[in-house]
């Protein structure tokens, strides 16, 4: 009943490698926050963040020297995650389309689009009081 486990233990410089490869993917993480890239902010930073994870769960987890099985059962949760974020893309990326016509109403009623006065107009104001 006992099972034959083969040990994998990877030299210090993979580790020291793959930890430096997570700290870059972050600094470009940080780097892109700073690019408005619209809609695809989010795409950008999810497909970093995979990565990061792969890479974790790959060499920090042992999975690429795991069993096999163990890593197919990886790869099918990540590609339920992905699907998912798929279909939440795709409302992230249309959901500031409004039509003008139907803004109009929307606008009209709504304080928010309103233009704050001038401080040069509300001084003024209050030296006529």
């Amino acid at each position: 009943m006992s099972e034959q486990h083969k040990e994998h233990i990877l030299p210090i410089k993979a580790y020291l490698g793959v930890a430096g490869a997570l700290f870059i993917l972050t600094m470009v993480t940080v780097a892109v926050s700073y690019i408005n890239l619209g809609g695809w902010n989010a795409v950008v930073a999810v497909s970093i963040a995979s990565f990061k994870v792969s890479l974790v769960a790959l060499f920090f987890m042992h999975l690429k020297y795991d069993n096999k099985i163990n890593l197919f059962i990886f790869l099918i949760g990540i590609s339920f995650v992905t699907l998912f974020i798929i279909f939440t893309m795709f409302d992230t990326l249309r959901r500031a389309d409004i039509y003008e016509i139907k803004a109009k109403p929307i606008k009209e009623k709504a304080h928010i689009y309103e233009r704050a006065p001038d401080d040069s107009t509300q001084q003024s104001d209050a030296a006529q009081h």
